[in-house]
């Protein structure tokens, strides 16, 4: 190739390749001030909870005051430590029960028998699904509390019935924690669906049944299909909202008995706080903070082909 042809192709090839630029910053141009004040306010924080990860600081003392840079050491200790082990293993269950199964099988239940209701059973029902979710988290920890403690509500109905009384908070706590967080935000995953089905085009339905489909087939089939945005958007929201659950677990068990309802924000919480090893605490919100963000591109990763 002669040098005249060699030079147009590097300019073409340099002209296109500043023609995709100019068409990625346009497309990045309308959501960069969002990116900047999330970088401001979010990004921040997290430099230093990672910073403060890698260091040795408590909460009095010496190592309050001049704390020592120790590298990877809490990470590694994380690692050989069997309650953090259990914690990620009782988080995995919580998130997974409560709000994966829980609260987005209940909500679309919910949202799909609203709109086949009779007219004045929605509004009944929606209001008082709503009441859990608007009620201030520690209000609704204090009601789920006294639900489920030994001479609650629970086990009076059930006494009342002549059933069983099971100390739930002690026996059952992981239970107790998943039932209360499903009736905690069931209600975001009902108004979601909801909305969603509103959207979807009566005329499309009539044809199914037309066609001679079942009610469970034109759900499965026709409906789910539809509004699969609306369902790969909920999960993301409820199961990271849910990986960080504090205030309702810690109010109703503390982590215990013991440390068998001790998730990770509740143990980030003992160690930095209770035990005052703070380095060690911050460690395991980081990498509470790397799960959710693994969850977030596993969600992006998966459902692509089904939200482009």
């Amino acid at each position: 190739m002669s040098p005249t042809a060699t030079g147009a192709a590097t300019r073409t090839g340099k002209g296109a390749a500043r023609r995709r630029a100019g068409r990625t910053l346009g497309r990045l141009a309308p959501i960069l001030p969002a990116v900047l004040l999330l970088a401001s306010f979010l990004l921040g924080p997290i430099v230093y909870s990672l910073y403060g990860s890698l260091t040795n600081r408590a909460m009095s003392g010496y190592r309050a005051a001049s704390p020592e840079f120790v590298g990877l050491d809490n990470y590694v200790s994380l690692l050989s430590d069997p309650g953090f082990l259990r914690s990620v293993v009782l988080t995995a269950v919580f998130v997974l029960a409560s709000a994966i199964v829980g609260q987005n099988v209940l909500g679309m239940v919910l949202a799909v028998l609203m709109r086949h209701a009779p007219r004045p059973l929605p509004s009944v029902v929606g209001g008082i699904v709503v009441v859990a979710w608007v009620l201030p988290e520690i209000v609704a920890a204090f009601a789920c509390y006294a639900f489920f403690s030994s001479d609650g509500t629970l086990n009076a109905v059930l006494g009342a019935l002549g059933l069983p009384e099971p100390s739930w908070l002690l026996n059952l706590p992981m239970l107790s924690v998943i039932l209360a967080n499903v009736w905690r935000g069931t209600a975001f995953s009902m108004m979601v669906y909801h909305a969603a089905l509103a959207e979807v085009p009566p005329e499309v339905i009539e044809s199914a049944q037309i066609d001679g489909a079942g009610p469970l087939q034109r759900l499965t089939r026709i409906t789910l299909p539809m509004i699969r945005r609306s369902i790969a958007t909920n999960l993301m929201l409820i199961t990271l909202q849910t990986l960080g659950v504090f205030t309702l677990i810690w109010v109703m068990t503390g982590g215990g008995p013991g440390t068998s309802s001790s998730t990770l924000p509740v143990l980030a919480y003992q160690e930095a706080f209770k035990f005052s090893q703070v380095g060690y605490g911050t460690a395991i919100a980081t990498v509470t903070l790397v799960v959710g963000a693994v969850f977030s591109l596993v969600y992006m990763r998966v459902l692509r082909p089904e939200v482009d």
